[in-house]
Order: structure tokens, then C-alpha cells, then sequence
């Protein structure tokens, strides 16, 4: 459950379930815990479960969560294997060096595509970034705007690897169309939607991404989507290129993909930060 998902789930319980929920969360997060993993069901059971108004389920659910936190603590404490995966792990990472870094907030995303896979990239100026690769199949409700749906998706991985989107933050995408869709979404055109997207619903979210992001943007007025040019020298867009080349050929050939991202992002976040302009 991605933090933007676990936050919504929260708001539609009532406060005894909401507390007991918030006490629990660190065992949603991904660890290599066999038990850990087993309590971060149970507490994922618990929010589908209010989601639908089942919050007698959903209490016993998080009864049967905090027993066997309970059992889990009592037993073999807080281990190594119990905690959290560092960032990287789930395809993002950061470049400390860059976290306080003076500037404005701003990040490039993009996207790249070759015969039937895919992969998606983004960079902040504040040494955020993530890499995510992707197929294609009989289901795949992408459509044939297969690059523009990619590109958006990018947008969408860099928004949701915050618990909140910092305000103000400027994005900076190399395709026109995406930021005019973009644009439109602000303006409050929520249902428009790249030709051929499919809507219907999707097994582990409860709304395609493309919808779930439109609507999003139109409530973050204070965020700005601006056009880049490509290939052009760019420090930011060239690492998001460079990170969405690599996720791509990362579902094809096998190479340590952490420490190659880790290093492209610290060179040209070095070159952002030396001639700091959008």
C-alpha cells in the first residue's frame, strides 16, 4: 500500500479504529519478516474491510493484528529482518548530500518505451528519485497513447513517494502533450483521459492511476507542470531520462541497477546545483 493509499484509508475510520490503525503502520511497510508481513495483512484487511462499512470485521481484524504484534514483540523483539526495506528496494532512493540544498522544489519526470517494455523515472533537487520498469500484456490498459499514459504515470510514482506533496514544488516533463493534460486536469477537466485509456477496475487500486492522479492535481493549484525540452542538456530531465533508459533495460538484462541510479542521479543533480536554473 503506497503512503498516499494508507493516508486515505485512515480518514474514513472512526477514532478508535483510526488509532489503533496508526499504531500498526509500521508493520504495513515492506520488511523480509514472515511475521511482520503476516500483521501488515491482517491491518490492510482491516482498511478494505472500512472501506465497505464492515468496522465490526474491521475491529476484529486489528484484534487479531495487535495479538500478533503482541506474540511477535514478546517473542523475538524488533530483529533486522523486521524492519522496513531502505527506499531503494521499492525502486526509489535518495542522495543525502542534496536533502538541504538551498532552491526552489523542483523535479523532472519522463518516460521510456522499446518493443514490449517500459519503464518510468523521476528526480528532485532535493536528491529524491525513483526507477520503475514495466511490461505489457493481454491486459495491459494502457492503449495505444502507450508513450503519453507512461509519461503521466511518471508523474503519478514521483507524487505518490510523499506522504504529502511538498507545496510549490515545479515538475518538468519533455512531453508537451502530457503537461497540456496536465494543465487541463488543474483546471478542473478531470475526466479527460489519453485515447484508449482504459477505466475499468484495476485489481489493486481502486482507481486507475490516470484518474486517481487527475483528481489529485486538481485539488494542488500551488504545484507547476512545465514543458522542457528533451535531449537537451537539461541536468534534471536528463536524469529522469537516464533513470527511466535504465528501468527499461533493467526487465531485459541483468545489472546492479541501485548503485548505477545512486550515481547517475548524484552527477547531475552536482551539475543542477552548480548553475542552478529551471
Amino acid at each position: 500500500m503506497r503512503p498516499d493509499e494508507f493516508l486515505r484509508a485512515l480518514t474514513q475510520l472512526p477514532p478508535p479504529l483510526h488509532d489503533r490503525v496508526l499504531i500498526l503502520r509500521p508493520y504495513t511497510r515492506a520488511t523480509r519478516c514472515d511475521d511482520c508481513q503476516g500483521i501488515g495483512d491482517a491491518v490492510h484487511l482491516a482498511l478494505t474491510a472500512a472501506h465497505y462499512d464492515e468496522l465490526t470485521s474491521a475491529a476484529e481484524l486489528l484484534d487479531t493484528a495487535e495479538r500478533l504484534a503482541a506474540a511477535h514483540t514478546e517473542h523475538s523483539g524488533r530483529k533486522a529482518d523486521c524492519l522496513p526495506l531502505p527506499d531503494q528496494d521499492r525502486g526509489r532512493g535518495r542522495v543525502l548530500r542534496w536533502a538541504k540544498a538551498a532552491g526552489p522544489l523542483v523535479a523532472a519526470t519522463d518516460a521510456s518505451w522499446k518493443g514490449r517494455a517500459g519503464g518510468i523515472g523521476y528526480v528532485v533537487s532535493d536528491g529524491h528519485y525513483g526507477l520503475l520498469g514495466r511490461g505489457t500484456g493481454r491486459l495491459d490498459p494502457t492503449g495505444r497513447s502507450r508513450v503519453l499514459v507512461d509519461e503521466l504515470r511518471a508523474v503519478d510514482y514521483l507524487l505518490t513517494g510523499y506522504d504529502e506533496v511538498p507545496a510549490g514544488m515545479t515538475v518538468l516533463l519533455d512531453s508537451l502533450t502530457a503537461v497540456r493534460y496536465l494543465h487541463r486536469w488543474q483546471a478542473g477537466e478531470t475526466d479527460a483521459m489519453p485515447a484508449g485509456y482504459s477505466l475499468r477496475q484495476r485489481r489493486w487500486s481502486d482507481k486507475p492511476t490516470l484518474v486517481r492522479l487527475a483528481e489529485q492535481v486538481a485539488h494542488r493549484p500551488d504545484l507547476t507542470f512545465s514543458h522542457v525540452k528533451g535531449h537537451s542538456g537539461h541536468a534534471l530531465n536528463e536524469a529522469a531520462d537516464g533513470l527511466s533508459h535504465m528501468a527499461r533495460r533493467r526487465r531485459e538484462e541483468s545489472f546492479d541497477l541501485r548503485p548505477r541510479a545512486h550515481a547517475l542521479v548524484d552527477a547531475f543533480l552536482r551539475d543542477w546545483h552548480a548553475n542552478a536554473t529551471v
